[in-house]
C-alpha cells in the first residue's frame, strides 16, 4: 500500500465531501503531540501544495501540563519542514493538576477548548482541525450508543459556539493503523500524553472490544462509518421519524427462510 496516496485520498474525500476547507481559509491544526494530529498536518500540508483553492496551513500545541517526554524535539522537526508552530503553556490546566488532581476528561477538555479558541484567534484562523480519526469516531458511536442512548458521533464539520470558527475532523475516514505507520514513515518524534495511557476506561474497554471483533472481521470500522452515513430514520424508535402508516417490512422480516448474514 502507498501509504501517502492512501492517507491522501482519504483525507481528500472527507474535505471534500463535507466542504471542510474553503478557498480563503487560514486552517490552525491542533497538534497534540501523537501521531494522529502529526499525519493529519503533514497531510494538509501536502494537500494545500496540491489543491485547486488557496488556503494557508499552521499548528499549534496546548501544554496542560501531561507530556510524557520534552516537547521541544517536535519543535524543531517542525521548524525543519517550514511549518509555522505556536507552543501555548495553558497557566489555568497546569493549576487544575495541582488544585483538582482527580479531575475527569470533560474538565480537562473545557479547559483545553477555552485554549484552543484564543490561541487561534491570535492566529487570525477561521478553521481549527482535530486528528480524531475513524476509530475514534466508531468508538464515539458505540459509546453514545450503549451509555448515553443516543445515536450520535463526533460530526466531520461543525462550528464553535459563537460561530467564529469552523471546527473540522480531516481523518474521519483514516483508521489509526494507518495514521501509524505514516507517523513512522516520516520519523518524526511522537509525543505521548499521560491521557493516552489510561486504562478501566469506557474508551479503553470500546477500542479493546473493536480490537477483537476486527480479528474476524477486518472491515468492522468501515461498515460503522457506512452506518453512520446510512441512516434510515424509519426503521429506528424515535417516533419523530416514524410514518404514520409505519414503514415498509422488507422481505427478511415477512419471509422466516431468508437468511441474513
Amino acid at each position: 500500500m502507498d501509504l501517502e496516496k492512501t492517507l491522501l485520498r482519504k483525507v481528500g474525500e472527507a474535505v471534500t465531501r463535507f466542504k471542510m476547507i474553503r478557498d480563503g481559509d487560514r486552517v490552525a491544526v491542533a497538534l497534540s503531540g501523537g501521531k494522529d494530529s502529526l499525519t493529519m498536518l503533514e497531510a494538509l500540508v501536502l494537500l494545500r501544495d496540491r489543491a485547486p483553492i488557496q488556503f494557508t496551513v499552521c499548528a499549534f500545541t496546548v501544554e496542560q501540563g501531561k507530556f510524557l517526554r520534552p516537547i521541544e524535539p517536535m519543535g524543531e522537526y517542525l521548524k525543519s519542514r517550514g511549518i509555522d508552530w505556536t507552543y501555548h503553556t495553558d497557566n489555568p490546566s497546569i493549576r487544575l493538576i495541582d488544585e483538582q488532581p482527580d479531575h475527569g476528561c470533560d474538565l480537562c477538555s473545557r479547559f483545553r477548548r477555552r485554549a484552543v479558541y484564543q490561541i487561534a484567534r491570535e492566529l487570525g484562523a477561521n478553521v481549527i482541525a482535530f486528528g480524531h480519526t475513524a476509530d475514534d469516531l466508531c468508538e464515539s458511536f458505540l459509546r453514545n450508543a450503549l451509555f448515553t442512548g443516543r445515536i450520535s458521533a463526533l460530526p466531520p464539520v461543525t462550528w464553535s459556539s459563537k460561530k467564529d470558527f469552523r471546527l473540522i475532523r480531516p481523518l474521519v475516514f483514516v483508521t489509526e493503523d494507518i495514521t501509524t505507520r505514516f507517523a513512522e514513515s516520516l520519523g518524526a518524534p511522537v509525543i505521548p500524553c499521560g491521557c493516552s495511557q489510561k486504562t478501566g476506561t469506557v474508551r479503553r474497554s470500546l477500542r479493546d472490544i473493536l480490537g477483537e471483533l476486527e480479528k474476524e472481521h477486518p472491515r468492522l470500522k468501515e461498515s460503522l462509518l457506512s452506518a453512520m452515513g446510512n441512516i434510515q430514520t424509519d426503521r429506528l424508535l424515535d417516533t419523530r421519524y416514524l410514518p404514520d402508516d409505519g414503514p415498509v417490512e422488507t422481505p427478511e422480516e415477512t419471509n422466516p427462510l431468508v437468511v441474513v448474514r
